[in-house]
């Protein structure tokens, strides 16, 4: 296999109701099979998932957590309003969000973003992720896969890399149990998470900063088969039993 992986560029600052599908598509081609992904930044400002600070009204909850965290009482506010559960609440919040997803501050963001607002997760990414592949196959003709992706923190590690948190046209783990390594011992546990694997390159083209790179496209990936279980149930989530999480 052999992957291209290509940084799409002309992509403008996106406001609320630009039709991102319509811009990638002005700005280069696609193959069947390519893999396209997005950062959840722009699909949230094009959906309008952005809330000014001014506008939010921070909880005794809040205050008491931001005296905790050094952090704008009503940032800390729009946190727990994006939250589905509170797993912990200093030094930072660390939240499971609607959609299932775990991140630290629920993915709230105030960079990248104009002015005083901090811009939301997009509150279905999957459904996001359906639209956009569907969209673009009616423009093009072309089947795509579209992940999209959020910059998230790793248990145990240092640094922060792309995660997806929605995805459409492939499952997200390519699943190998019953296979057969090379000395022909039966896989019983492997389960890759691809969506994350790709997430996270796109990341490195994408950058964290200036870069002006939302949107990147992957050629020539091989197609795979497997399961959409991506996130753990709270039965099977080890950490948050460890934390001693309900």
């Amino acid at each position: 296999m052999s992957v291209q992986v290509t940084g799409i560029s002309g992509i403008p600052l996106i406001q609320k109701g630009d039709d991102i599908p319509a811009i990638i598509c002005a700005n280069t081609g696609f193959e069947n099979g390519d893999i396209i992904c997005i950062a959840s930044t722009i699909v949230s400002k094009a959906k309008g998932y952005v809330r000014p600070l001014a506008e939010i009204v921070p909880t005794p909850d809040a205050e008491r957590i931001s005296a905790k965290t050094g952090e704008d009482p009503r940032f800390i506010q729009g946190v727990l309003d994006s939250s589905a559960d509170i797993i912990i609440e200093y030094p930072f919040i660390l939240s499971e969000l609607p959609f299932g997803h775990v991140g630290v501050r629920a993915g709230v963001d105030n960079s990248n973003i104009e002015g005083e607002n901090i811009i939301l997760l997009p509150k279905d990414p999957m459904a996001e992720a359906r639209e956009i592949r569907e969209k673009i196959h009616e423009i093009t003709g072309i089947d795509v896969g579209v992940i999209v992706t959020d910059t998230c923190g790793r248990a145990f590690r240092r640094g922060q890399t792309g995660s997806a948190i929605g995805w459409a046209g492939m499952t997200a783990i390519r699943d190998f149990r019953g296979d057969r390594d090379l000395f022909g011992l039966e896989l019983e546990i492997t389960e890759e998470a691809v969506v994350d694997e790709i997430a996270a390159f796109s990341n490195f083209i994408m950058g964290e900063s200036n870069n002006g790179i939302p949107v990147v496209k992957f050629s020539g990936c091989e197609t795979w088969k497997g399961h959409n279980s991506l996130y753990f149930t709270r039965e099977e989530d080890l950490i948050r039993k460890a934390l001693h999480i309900r």
